[in-house]
């Protein structure tokens, strides 16, 4: 089996090395395949990428010319990958790629299509941060599970697992990260075999270079609705 680890990156110059190296350190019992993707970057990012394209051929690194944001880097990710499985990891640190494993696991035993991450059903350290953030996320949760009808604790959560089939039938359209909940509609509208399991928070704070504001939340929202029947 091939595992297709999609990457996307912006401004994460400072993390981008580690979190690699992480990833790659990880025995998945798989076949990894890196795919990394630079929305623009302004930080000096790209060029660190280039300079880790130089060291590792083999992977596949694309750039965007414009930001166009985090589900438009998810796309071209998306179709540049040829793996049997497909997982998100942020380039941000606040995911262990250890827990790949545990999201692997309901693939390989047959069980699963798809699996999401949770970071609220205690799987192992997860950063005290921001009530409203929290709240936000369980709202909005709750309303995409009520036009869903999954039972999901953490739709916003970044490790998202798919089989190679699933990302072939589904269409996207979302550029930023409207893109969690329009790729949890259409998941759910294809009856795919939906799993859960829990993972490791090390979230950051603003200063720290988290990007996620109340405007995404808005447009999360207004997505709930607008995928509801698409």
């Amino acid at each position: 089996m091939k595992l297709s680890i999609v990457i996307p990156v912006y401004n994460e110059a400072n993390t981008i090395r580690e979190l690699i190296a992480k990833v790659v350190s990880v025995d998945m019992g798989v076949t990894k395949e890196m795919v990394l993707v630079d929305d623009c970057s302004s930080d000096g990012t790209r060029d660190v990428l280039k300079a880790i394209q130089a060291e590792h051929p083999e992977w596949k690194v694309m750039f965007h010319a414009v930001n166009r944001g985090k589900g438009a880097a998810l796309r071209t990710g998306f179709a540049a990958a040829t793996g049997d499985v497909v997982v998100i990891q942020d380039a941000d640190m606040e995911y262990d790629p250890n827990d790949i494993k545990s999201l692997l696991g309901p693939v390989i035993s047959g069980h699963a299509d798809v699996v999401y991450g949770s970071r609220f059903l205690g799987g192992g350290p997860h950063r005290v941060v921001y009530y409203w953030h929290y709240l936000g996320n369980r709202f909005l949760t709750t309303l995409s599970n009520m036009m869903t009808d999954l039972n999901l604790t953490d739709m916003e959560v970044c490790y998202k697992m798919f089989r190679r089939e699933v990302l072939q039938a589904v269409t996207l359209c979302e550029d930023r990260f409207g893109f969690e909940v329009e790729i949890t509609a259409k998941v759910a509208h294809g009856n795919w075999r939906i799993y859960e399991v829990p993972v490791a928070y090390y979230g950051r704070n603003y200063a720290e270079g988290k990007k996620i504001t109340w405007k995404d939340g808005v447009r999360a929202l207004w997505c709930i609705f607008k995928y509801r029947f698409v």
